[in-house]
């Protein structure tokens, strides 16, 4: 079993790997504590942008589903008037400078998920290692931008926030230890506005509004010249589904409730750049993934199909939201 395969098992239970690794997690928690006092105590300042910011994030390491939710967000907020920015770090880019995501970008310059979210969203994107620099430049060219989200910052505390949001998939807290013992970036409970949960109940120790979020394959997948493809029509026809996500199973076995036939599923690295990747020999297979990797996919390979994620989020959350914002100075 490969090492990260083990640490996610681990994870899931206080068995005798955690067990071994938990002392390590003790300079991760106390390296936490310290950098949040200084932001308490003033000796490092948050930058507060001149626009309410949203920021969706998460405690575990690995994939809980935050640019669905940022996506998500961003459409509701069109839909009741705002008009919404994105900033976002760009993992997996080269270099670590501000720019803007255009939909003509590539993945090499923006990072796979802000490019998703440029393409996917239509709203003004940018990256930047330091999300406040991003929020500047993002507010410069586009002045009447009203509210910023920021996906992927909870721990970013350089830039202050006014509606935090946090997101765990099915696994909720694993073990309740800090990495490397466990899953988490930071100790569970923290203070949050609202938590999106895809298990049945919230994590444990949750003390915010929680809300769960449903989450299923669309029924159409899209090409890379945006046509849609029912899912319903691959049905019977091999597929190649290739997945470089932080849970690649779990969109192989949705795929497979779909009625899909998978003659081979290829998992890979989270983020992985597809720089060097050959597809099988057999051409006869249709090649299927997320739309994550498609927007580094179908520059070599046009003849993929993205399947994208569908979220579901009760009305309760967005009347939340809403109070929130509206009373965001």
């Amino acid at each position: 079993m490969p090492l990260s395969a083990r640490l996610r098992s681990a994870w899931r239970q206080r068995g005798p790997l955690a067990l071994a690794l938990w002392p390590l997690s003790l300079p991760y928690r106390a390296l936490a504590a310290l950098r949040r006092a200084l932001y308490r105590q003033g000796v490092l300042r948050s930058e507060r942008l001149p626009v309410p910011v949203i920021v969706v994030g998460n405690v575990i390491a690995g994939g809980a589903g935050k640019t669905p939710v940022t996506l998500a967000l961003v459409r509701h907020l069109r839909a009741t008037g705002w008009q919404p920015g994105v900033v976002s770090r760009g993992y997996g880019r080269a270099g670590d400078g501000c720019r803007e995501v255009l939909p003509a970008s590539t993945a090499a310059e923006a990072g796979d998920e802000p490019l998703l979210i440029a393409r996917a969203a239509g709203v003004p994107v940018f990256v930047a290692r330091r999300r406040a620099e991003a929020g500047r430049a993002l507010l410069a060219a586009h002045p009447a931008t009203d509210v910023i989200v920021c996906d992927d910052g909870l721990q970013h505390l350089a830039l202050a926030r006014d509606v935090e949001i946090c997101v765990f998939n099915d696994e909720g807290v694993g073990n309740g230890f800090l990495l490397p013992a466990g899953p988490l970036r930071e100790p569970w409970p923290r203070a949050v506005d609202a938590v999106l949960h895809a298990a049945p109940q919230p994590p444990r120790g949750t003390r915010a509004p929680a809300f769960r979020l449903a989450r299923q394959l669309a029924p159409c997948a899209i090409d890379a010249q945006g046509r849609q493809v029912p899912l319903a029509s691959l049905r019977g026809q091999p597929l190649h589904a290739v997945a470089a996500i932080a849970r690649p199973e779990d969109f192989f076995a949705m795929l497979r409730a779909r009625g899909l036939t998978l003659a081979h599923c290829e998992a890979l690295p989270d983020h992985y750049d597809f720089n060097s990747w050959q597809r099988l020999p057999d051409k006869g297979q249709t090649l299927i993934c997320t739309e994550k990797d498609a927007v580094k996919l179908w520059p070599a390979h046009p003849g993929a199909l993205a399947v994208p994620l569908q979220l579901g989020l009760p009305p309760e959350f967005f009347a939340r939201l809403d109070a929130s914002l509206s009373s965001a100075p």
